[in-house]
């Protein structure tokens, strides 16, 4: 049990940038470029003058939808105007750069099935979720990744002002999934790191940090836990701690982003039978309660785990 007299050693050292992963740990405060870039370079990226950027006056309009499990998400639109530069930002100046390969939500060519994937056959799964996600990556953090991608102080606070609201990412602005990745390099590659230490699997969709543990340890796990909390508090995360936090072992249904992983990867069992109970009720002229759109979301999903998990298992 050596990689979890790893962790007791994690845990027994003072909290400090460099106590997990220290190479990674210091890229996350790596020294700005040499070489920036200014406002004109900004503006000429973007199609804008240079007045008509730091004129703009970032606005939003705050709604609240229900979440699946009770509660309540709060987004916050942004106005027309801002929402088309934010989709020009996205695209000219964010779209090229590289998050850390664990990073498998709102990626080109990832998806949750290439998130479930990793995690197949393990011993145990634990999942991790971290509350108020977009909003609690904040500005400081988005400021210093500007900084440290080449622009200089001046168009990277210009950058954070059209891209963050009130101290964080808004949830709901085109650019905000993507620096979410890209601003979490770091904590990426810690928890990777940590991960491949312990001969374990890390992938995050979100705010979903998910673990395969090759080995079934109580204290190896609480250690992990921990080793993992004290990595996210350091960077201004806070994690669940109630029904979000889930150890599933072997003889349980393990999911990952919704999709079982147990043995492969595939939607539920019960999900698979219903969307096969309403396709037959179509078929034989019965009613169902789906529309047309809906019945074709479900089946892209469905066709989506097929084509991308490496061996489909016959449908049960």
């Amino acid at each position: 049990m050596g990689v979890w007299n790893f962790l007791r050693r994690v845990l027994g050292q003072p909290s400090s940038g460099t106590s997990v992963n220290g190479e990674a740990a210091k890229a996350v405060h790596a020294p700005v470029a040499i070489r920036t870039h200014g406002m004109a370079e900004l503006a000429s990226r973007l199609g804008l003058t240079i007045d008509e950027l730091t004129q703009l006056d970032p606005q939003y309009h705050a709604f609240s939808i229900p979440k699946r499990r009770g509660g309540v998400r709060v987004i916050n639109a942004p106005s027309a105007q801002l929402k088309m530069l934010q989709r020009r930002i996205l695209r000219r100046l964010l779209g090229g750069l590289a998050c850390h390969a664990a990073a498998r939500g709102f990626e080109k060519g990832q998806s949750i099935v290439t998130n479930a994937q990793p995690h197949c056959g393990a011993k145990v799964l634990l999942k991790m979720d971290i509350r108020e996600f977009f909003p609690a990556t904040s500005a400081e953090r988005v400021r210093e990744y500007f900084r440290r991608i080449g622009w200089d102080k001046q168009a990277a606070d210009l950058l954070t002002r059209l891209c963050t609201h009130r101290g964080g990412l808004p949830q709901g602005a085109p650019t905000s999934p993507r620096l979410s990745n890209l601003v979490n390099h770091g904590l990426d590659a810690r928890l990777a790191g940590l991960a491949a230490r312990l001969g374990c699997q890390y992938t995050r969709y979100a705010d979903d940090l998910t673990f395969s543990l090759p080995a079934d340890s109580r204290e190896g796990i609480a250690a992990l836990i921990r080793v993992t909390k004290r990595i996210c508090e350091e960077l201004g995360y806070r994690l669940h701690q109630d029904r979000k936090l889930q150890i599933r072992r072997r003889y349980e249904r393990q999911q990952v982003t919704g999709l079982v992983v147990n043995d492969a990867v595939n939607l539920p069992r019960a999900t698979r039978r219903w969307l096969r109970a309403v396709e037959h009720h179509i078929a034989t002229g019965k009613q169902t309660t789906l529309t047309a759109d809906q019945l074709l979301g479900w089946q892209s999903l469905r066709q989506m785990v097929q084509e991308q998990r490496p061996q489909a298992s016959p449908e049960a």
